[in-house]
Order: C-alpha cells, then structure tokens, then sequence
C-alpha cells in the first residue's frame, strides 16, 4: 500500500515561452523548455500539437527513454508506477502530471503522438527538461559568524520565497536563500529550510553547533496492523532540557489545523476521536501513541514533538509509518492428487508473526499458520479466517462459486526476455454463463483495456484460460516497460467483474563487485531490481566457462586482471548479465546484442557479437551451435560452423575482427536451423568458454488463421492473423493478398473484415515486406449469406 502524507502539494503549471517544432502541418508547442522544481512535489507539463486534416490521432503519450520497440510511455514505465496521468482537452492540448517527484525523475520529456494507422508517429524535440531538486542546509563560517544557506541543485521556478525554521518552528521569509539573521551558537538547536507554500517539503535539519542536538528515535519506522484492531506507535527523545510539553500528530491531517505551521494534538482531531490515547515511561524518555479501532484511513505517518523551555522539536523529521490492513483468503487451484490450499492474506506483513485461526462455515476448524491445505474442501462450504487475540476481525468468506479472482502470486518479479505466467482462478454463480473474458492494465474511459488489443502487446501475451474457471496469462519475452499491474476480467449474461491488479517487476540481472584493498579475494553479487519468485538458482561463467551453480546470489574468487564475470539463472541462462571487469575495463568479454533472433524461412540472418581479449593476442576464434555437438569429434571441443556439412554454402563470418566484431550470416534459412549460436576465441594463454549462453535463433514461417472459421456468417465482423511462431524482429510492416491480388491499405498482422460480406470469398495470404517471395500459404474464406423472412432462413 502506497501511503502520502496531506498538507500543501506543490503543483507547477508551466505558462512560459512557447517553443514549437514542426513540420508539414505536424507540429507540437511546449509551454516552456525547462523546469526546476522540488522533491516529492507535483509538476504539471502542458503542450499542445497539430496535425494535417484527414489524419486521426489514436495514441498520444510522454517519455523520457525508449526500449527496443520505441518510446516508452510514462504510464508503462515501472520508475512510474502510480505516480503519472494524462489529460486531454478538445483543442488537442495534453497535459503530463507526475506526483511524488524524485530527483531521478529529472529528465527531458517529450510528447509523442500517432495516427489510426500506426504509420504517422510524431515526436516533438527537444522536450521540456525537469530537474527535481532537495532542500540542503548548507553551513558555512567560524564559530560565532555561521552562515546558512537553502541550497539547490538547480535554479528554482518562479523566484521563491525561502522560509526557515529553528528546531521545527518558523523563523523568517525571503526571497533570498540565505538566512539573513545572526546564527544561533546553542548546542541544542538546529536549523531547516523550505519553500513558501511548500512547506512539506522541507530540508533535514542540520545542527549548527556540534553534533548534540535533540533528537526523537522512533522504535520502528513501519507498522503493518489489522483494520480494527488496536495498535502502539512507540518513540524514545532525548533532550538537553527538561520536556514542557508533548505530542502526537500526522501530517495527513494537517488540512485541519488552524496554523498549517503548527501541528495539532491528535487527541483533539475529530477523526481520531475515541480512538487515540497516550501511554508509555515519560520520565524515561519513552513516549507511546495507542490508536484503538483502526481504520484504513488511519494508514498515514505518525510524529512525535516536544518543547523545551527554550526550543521546540521540528516536525520535519520522518515518523513511524502505519498501514492498516484488512485480511483476504486466497485459494490456489486444486493439485492433480485433487488437494487444495486456502491462504490468509494481507496487504503488508503483519508485525510480530501472529498465528492465524481457520473457520469453515462460521465453525473453527483449526489454529495454525496463515495456510490451510485439505483435499477435502467443498465448493458448497465457505471459509475465512482471523489471526489469534484478534477473532473477531474475520476476513470475507470465501466460496467456489461466488463472485472471485484468484491470484496464485500476490506481486511477481521475472527476468527481462523471460516468459511468465500470471496464474489465476475465478468463480461466479451456476446460473450465469461467460461470455467474454480478458486481461487488463489500464482503462480507456470508462471501459477496460482488453490487453491483447493493446500496441506493444502483440505477439507478446497468451490467455490460457477458459471460459469455466482458468485465468492465467501468459507474457513472453518480458521487457522492463510490461512492469505493471495486471487485473483479470470477466463479463457475464447478467455481470461484470475484475480481480485486484498483481504487480509484475521485470529486472535485468547485474554483477555487482566487493574488493578489499588488503585482499586478493573478490566477492560477486548477481544483483537485481526485485526479489525473483521461486527461490531461483545462479549460475556463474568467469572467462565464458561455468564456474558455479547454487541458491546464493553471492560468488567469491581470486582475483585476476583479465578476468571477467557474469551470472544467469538457471532455466534461464540466456538471459545473462552483461560481463564484467573486476578490475578497469580491460578484460576478456564476448557480447551478444541480442539474446534472441526471430527470422523468417528462407530468408538470410545475422548474429553478431562484440569481444574484448584484455592485452592478449587472439590465436583462433569461430562460431559453433551446440545443437551439432553430436557430430564433433569431441563433444567438449567445439567445432567451427563452416566446416559442419549441414550448413554447407549457407555460412560466412562478416565483420570488423580489428575492431572486435564478429558476425555469423546464415543464409537460406530452414526450420533445422533453430538452434543456438555462439562464439569463442582462444588466445596465448587460454581462451573464451564455450558454455557461456549466445544468441537463440528461432526460424519461422507465416500462417493465416482465420478467427472462428466455422461461423463466418455475413454481417459480422472477422479478423484473420498473420501469425508466426516467434516475434518478429524490427516493426515489420504485413502484406495481405486476395486471390494472390495485393491489398491496399493493410499494414499490420491483423487483417480486419468489418462487417465481413460474400464479396469477402476468396483464397487470403500474407507476407512480410520486403520478403514477399516468403509468402504464407493461402486459406480459404468462405461467407455464408443468411436470408431471414416470415417463418423461413435461407443460407446461400
């Protein structure tokens, strides 16, 4: 559960020189080139775009970065999540909103936008450039002549008043950053800054004099507890003076104090009435809050203040973060052996490890983890459950045939280029039947966005799922822009229902180094964005050769200069981390631009790679395909690709070698070629291994699928596929041919007959440009003409 505290929200709206970039009638105006705002603020980017009349603009997004496909779009961007909204008006001005800013947010964004074709993609250039800054307390001078100064990294907009406190509490306003009054000299005090109406934003307050400030611990800095349940918000101070007074407050309320400046006693909020009270050890310095009855909106940062007799405790300082959560019981799919498991769930991690009660049908049934397995469960009994002191705060009942989606994984995180399978369960009523059921990530208007019609997702999801009671996806070849969360729908003859989104986090792997100056021993870590579900296995490759396999991320060695590293996943070894150096950049290392190729038959390919020999001397290099390792003399010892007789006349190695490229071209393509391809050297001294992963070459021919073929009825609409066992490379763009006849004006896999009618009959293939001659096969469509008169149906 994300959780943001209230009060002022900085919000820029851009209204500055226009900048405009254009060409024949396609244009973008940005409101201004540049910005500087703060940290965990808000940020409004305006521009607006024109293009030539007769076009239709379908797709309009902002980004910052591109992947292999193109542009990312904001929204798709895990760096994101959450945190950005589009807005559109009729005069075709678009505005991008970020919340919760973060310095690395800072960036140069630009608008993107295309036509119903696909084919007219404009971006405007340069963007606007964003710096997101934090707030510093700089000090400067001797002892008694102290100078304060709120710093930036960059200038910020629109000349701000700068505002300064003293332990918490306002000082002084001005226009300058520079605190312009004399300094303190007393140890207890210390000094922040802010922007006036930003004042959430403030900088960490730096102590002036020595490093005995006072100062609050807080006991734990998040707490996960249960919706109506009663929970201990604990904090220890220390102070150089004796305590007059204290309190607990949250800046989510602060909407409700008279002073926004001046934090209220909790105590006294209306929305907390009867449920807050202060307890604990004052005169040890322990201070407890006790909330009782908690409620979701209760989910919030919680501070401690005191004041002295002279000073105060700002209340800039970070608290103790509570989420409230309720429980859910989640029930996997039942084994083949017929056995089922039943979980209590939770939107975080409930403190102190409770132990959890199971009821079925109301009744207790058992005392025990947060799981239940049986074999016996019946879809006609319900079941719920609770955690022990805590009885009464049962979850839902659950059944198998009530409204549900279930999620095997609440959250997932996969390797980039990997496939993963979302899986899921849903129940609904007996007396329903399904009619339509699909995939989420975002909504277009009001209505879900089926996944499979969304650009960038072709060729790259499977619903293996059906219409009783499966709802997995299926997403191949991950890139970090699918990071998302995914939400299943379902609609009915009488209802509509979608389960909650699981996130999905698509990391890269990196080797991390750890080097002692009074060591020879390095210690590697196979580094990545998230925890990998399924306690995964590591491989490590050092020069190429596979040195270790183990459920530890860790790999230690002696170190050596030319020496280079990487690690891999076991089951998904072709998605290596790049190589590394353990010591400067020069070291041996072969790279593979791509992990994977997908190619047409009969066509010609190349695979490439770049490497690197250190200081040595390379005596012999090749490439070789594991897959003929059968006919080698040795099956240890790779032999060279050329002199293998099945690829006789169809091989040549192209490239730049004094530049340390080499490239395999691979003409006339056949299905036999499938396979994976790598490249090794040897130099004086040793050489590159031959079990360090390569490129996968997948070799495809093109199929026309005709959407329910056996009902084509005329008056309807029909879709025929362009289909091929891999994803083409490169945004090709499909041809489409009737009765060996080209058609115009259908560019895409998808070849769409709405409504489809009898002048429709005929013999449909496809092809890719540029390989026309590599055409598919042809199908055959047939319409079927349906008359209906009074009492009679005629079909022609």
């Amino acid at each position: 559960m994300s959780l943001r505290t209230a009060g002022s929200v900085l919000v820029v709206f851009l209204w500055s020189v226009a900048v405009v970039l254009g060409q024949d009638g396609w244009s973008v105006k940005y409101t201004t080139q540049s910005i500087c705002v703060l940290k965990g603020s808000t940020v409004n980017i305006s521009c607006s775009y024109t293009y030539p009349s007769g076009y239709t603009v379908t797709t309009t997004f902002w980004f910052t970065k591109y992947n292999a496909v193109g542009p990312v779009s904001l929204s798709d961007d895990t760096d994101y999540n959450g945190r950005v909204t589009y807005r559109e008006d009729k005069e075709n001005g678009h505005t991008l909103t970020i919340t919760d800013l973060r310095e690395k947010d800072s960036a140069t964004y630009m608008f993107r936008f295309t036509d119903q074709t696909g084919k007219w993609r404009y971006t405007g250039k340069p963007g606007v450039t964003l710096s997101v800054t934090g707030l510093q307390v700089k000090v400067t001078g001797g002892h008694q002549d102290k100078t304060l100064t709120c710093s930036t990294t960059c200038t910020l907009t629109d000349n701000p008043t700068y505002i300064w406190y003293k332990n918490g509490q306002h000082l002084d306003e001005s226009t300058s950053p520079q605190y312009k009054d004399p300094v303190s000299s007393n140890y207890e005090d210390g000094y922040s800054c802010a922007v006036k109406g930003h004042e959430d934003f403030l900088s960490p307050a730096v102590c002036v004099q020595g490093q005995d400030c006072n100062r609050v611990t807080y006991n734990k800095r998040t707490i996960c507890a249960l919706k109506g349940s009663t929970v201990n918000i604990s904090c220890t101070n220390f102070s150089l003076y004796n305590i007059t007074s204290s309190l607990w407050f949250s800046p989510k309320q602060s909407d409700s104090w008279r002073d926004e400046l001046i934090p209220e006693d909790l105590t006294t909020d209306p929305g907390y009435a009867g449920h807050v009270e202060y307890v604990g050890e004052k005169e040890r310095g322990h201070y407890t809050l006790r909330i009782t009855d908690l409620r979701e909106e209760h989910s919030a940062e919680y501070k401690f203040i005191f004041n002295t007799q002279t000073s105060r405790w700002g209340y800039s300082f970070p608290g103790t973060t509570l989420t409230v959560t309720d429980l859910q019981v989640k029930v996997t799919p039942a084994t083949e052996a017929g056995k089922r498991t039943l979980t209590c769930i939770t939107t975080c991690t409930l403190t102190d490890n409770p132990t959890y009660i199971w009821y079925q049908n109301g009744h207790k049934v058992k005392e025990d983890t947060s799981s239940l397995d049986s074999d016996s469960f019946s879809d006609a009994d319900s079941y719920s459950c609770a955690v022990k002191g805590r009885d009464d705060l049962l979850s839902p009942a659950v059944c198998q045939k009530c409204w549900s989606v279930t999620y095997t994984h609440q959250s997932i995180c996969a390797l980039k280029g990997s496939t993963v399978n979302i899986s899921c369960s849903y129940t609904y009523p007996s007396n329903h039947e399904i009619k339509t059921a699909f995939w989420l990530t975002k909504w277009s208007g009001k209505e879900a966005e089926d996944l499979s019609s969304v650009p960038g997702y072709e060729g790259h999801i499977e619903y293996l799922g059906d219409k009783e009671s499966d709802c997995t996806l299926r997403i191949t070849d991950l890139r970090l822009s699918d990071s998302a969360g995914y939400r299943f729908r379902f609609i009915t003859s009488g209802e509509k229902f979608h389960g909650s989104p699981v996130p999905l986090t698509v990391t890269d792997l990196q080797v991390k180094i750890t080097t002692s100056l009074f060591s020879s021993w390095v210690t590697l870590t196979c580094s990545t964005t998230c925890t990998l579900t399924d306690n995964p296995t590591y491989i490590w490759y050092k020069n190429g050769h596979k040195v270790k396999e183990d459920t530890s991320s860790q790999y230690s060695d002696y170190l050596r200069d030319p020496d280079s590293y990487s690690c891999a996943v076991k089951g998904h070894g072709y998605l290596h981390s790049p190589a590394v150096c353990v010591r400067g950049q020069n070291c041996w290392s072969v790279t593979y631009p791509h992990q994977g190729v997908c190619a047409l038959k009969g066509s010609t390919v190349d695979i490439s790679s770049t490497y690197d020999i250190g200081d040595d001397t390379i005596t012999s290099s090749h490439w070789f395909s594991s897959k003929q390792s059968s006919s080698w003399k040795d099956e240890l010892v790779p032999e060279n690709l050329t002199t293998d007789p099945g690829y006789a006349g169809r091989v040549e190695y192209v490239g730049e070698k004094e530049r340390g490229r080499s490239t395999l071209r691979i003409t006339d393509l056949r299905e036999e070629d499938s396979a994976e391809y790598k490249f090794i050297f040897n130099t004086q001294t040793s050489g590159w291994g031959y079990s360090f992963p390569g490129t996968t070459l997948t070799v495809t021919g093109l199929q026309v699928r005709i959407e329910d073929p056996t009902n084509i009825i005329e008056g309807t609409c029909l879709c025929l596929f362009c289909e091929s066992i891999c994803f083409l490379q490169d945004n090709h763009s499909y041809i489409w041919y009737k009765n060996g006849q080209r058609l115009i004006r259908h560019e895409t896999k998808y070849l769409y007959l709405k409504p489809v009618s009898s002048e429709d009959t005929g013999r449909y293939s496809c092809a890719v440009e540029n390989y026309e001659d590599l055409h598919s096969l042809e199908e055959t469509l047939t319409v079927r003409c349906e008359y209906v008169g009074y009492n009679s149906r005629t079909t022609h």
